[in-house]
């Protein structure tokens, strides 16, 4: 039989007035088909000079009555492929997007991980939901690889599709390889739909990709150094907490983990740029 939201090679049962039935291989040879064992190639799409038995790749879909249908188009995206859409327009059942062909492709409400709008560009995946219709999620997770090319301290481009609070920030690394910002290395806010360059810190027994927003620390101390001695005169010399404070006050007012603000504290006092009181506070030196 042919398949749903993939390319193939049919086969050209008969000639009608809108255009060819098509049958894929198994079928070519016999003489009347049943209605659901051939599917129509509007002859628009037909080949010049095409007669029975010529082979034909076409994509098929879903027209806009739910019937098989088939284009030799071929769209931006096919079942299980990751790629990114562009919004359409929003509608009462969901989002329609632009696949290249002339019927938009369903993105229901149910499968948005954030509200989107017309004219946007969003990383989604196609399905076949349970009544055999083609749609597109936004939760990508399933479709994507774990057999990337990268190894460690690789830097690499990806786009956020999820957040969680005990895990970190799930990666779509070159919208196709799965990876993961584990929460300790998030130390700002982020977004989902949002493309950010990251460093592999592991490639995991699994093939999934560690990742990191930060440089190894090597590269990244005499920056984070310069920002904390900026941080420390505008608060007229003197930080309004200490090495022992939260994680969460450390990353809100500097943008550093705990380690990172520590290491580049260190640098500071080895360099007597900065004193450290017997209380702990961070003073210009």
């Amino acid at each position: 039989m042919f398949e749903l939201a993939k390319k193939q090679t049919l086969y050209i049962e008969k000639k009608v007035e809108f255009g060819y039935y098509l049958v894929p291989e198994e079928l070519k040879e016999k003489k009347v088909p049943a209605s659901n064992e051939h599917v129509l190639l509007p002859g628009k799409y037909a080949p010049k000079d095409a007669k029975r038995g010529d082979a034909v790749e076409v994509f098929v879909y879903l027209d806009s009555k739910d019937r098989p249908v088939a284009t030799t188009v071929t769209p931006l995206l096919q079942l299980h492929e990751v790629g990114r859409l562009t919004v359409k327009e929003v509608a009462k059942i969901g989002a329609f997007l632009d696949w290249g062909l002339e019927k938009d492709l369903l993105l229901p409400f149910a499968e948005q991980t954030r509200p989107v709008k017309k004219g946007e560009e969003i990383l989604v995946a196609i399905y076949l939901d349970k009544s055999s219709r083609i749609c597109s999620t936004m939760n990508v997770y399933p479709y994507l690889s774990s057999d990337s090319p990268y190894k460690r301290n690789d830097t690499v481009e990806g786009t956020i599709y999820e957040t969680g609070r005990d895990f970190g920030v799930f990666v779509a690394v070159d919208d196709k390889y799965q990876g993961l910002i584990p929460k300790k290395e998030v130390t700002g806010p982020v977004e989902i739909g949002a493309k950010v360059t990251v460093r592999v810190t592991e490639v995991r027994s699994d093939g999934k990709l560690n990742l990191s927003l930060h440089k190894p620390a090597y590269l990244e101390m005499d920056t984070d150094a310069e920002k904390i001695l900026d941080l420390i005169k505008s608060y007229d010399g003197v930080l309004p907490f200490t090495e022992k404070a939260s994680p969460e006050v450390i990353a809100r007012e500097t943008g550093m983990s705990k380690n990172e603000f520590k290491r580049a504290v260190g640098r500071l006092y080895k360099e007597r740029k900065i004193t450290i009181s017997d209380e702990g506070k961070i003073r210009l030196a």
